[in-house]
């Protein structure tokens, strides 16, 4: 099973549930929200196996935590994976994006500079800003847009641009959300539950739930669920042969 894009530090009980992801999933993305949560995050989890730390500076946060973007920048070097980050224009966090902008454009030319990197990208509200920041960064690496909820123009922009896509269980709940799973290049979506942030029945989504994801997207694209899992398996193997498991 594979979560490409969860907070798995920011669980209750976090390091008792760690045993169990391990033996679970063959692959988690443990996406971090500053570049001290990823250094303290990263001691941690040090030592498993199928548990993928990012190298991340959170839009909702980069208020904040502005004065880590050195470090972030510092930190890519030495991080194969990063997220996340990104930009987030909605209303709550608009006031910030002068800020966000010259985080993200940080990062992506320190990506690009280093010779690309695997991203997990927030883009909620922001989805043309983030779009144009990849097409002036086209070495950054390969985005992948977590819980992609823009237009469907702006879809197409992003398949154009060699953007990649998490989706979950709660974004296949909704009609918009599978509209545009429908729309997504099969061989460019991996599962994500954005846990502990999603939930069901008030108890957040467990990492080995992002598999759920499967179910959904047989529906969407008329295909069965074994296969849609085996090409799961089959893009995180392309997008990152050195990290995914055999």
């Amino acid at each position: 099973m594979i979560d490409f894009h969860c907070h798995l530090d920011l669980y209750p009980d976090a390091l008792a549930l760690l045993p169990q992801v391990e033996q679970r999933n063959a692959f988690t993305f443990a996406v971090t929200t500053s570049p001290r949560a990823f250094l303290a995050t990263s001691r941690v989890f040090s030592g498993l196996r199928h548990v993928h730390v990012g190298l991340g500076l959170h839009p909702e946060v980069a208020q904040a935590k502005v004065g880590e973007l050195d470090q972030l920048v510092a930190l890519i070097r030495q991080a194969p994976l990063i997220g996340e980050i990104g930009l987030d224009g909605s209303q709550r966090f608009r006031d910030t994006l002068p800020v966000q902008r010259r985080i993200f454009k940080a990062a992506l030319a320190e990506c690009q500079a280093q010779g690309g990197r695997v991203m997990s990208i927030h883009s909620r509200g922001a989805e043309g800003e983030v779009l144009e920041a990849f097409a002036h960064h086209p070495r950054a690496g390969a985005p992948v847009l977590h819980w992609f909820s823009g237009s469907q123009r702006d879809l197409q922009t992003a398949i154009k641009l060699g953007a990649w896509f998490s989706v979950g269980p709660a974004m296949l709940k909704g009609a918009r959300g599978r509209q545009l799973a429908a729309l997504m290049p099969m061989n460019r979506v991996l599962p994500e539950t954005d846990g502990p942030f999603t939930q069901e029945r008030g108890v957040p989504l467990m990492p080995w739930q992002a598999w759920d994801a499967c179910d959904a997207l047989a529906e969407v694209w008329g295909l069965p669920v074994p296969e849609v899992q085996y090409q799961m398996q089959q893009n995180l193997r392309n997008l990152l042969p050195a990290l995914a498991p055999a």
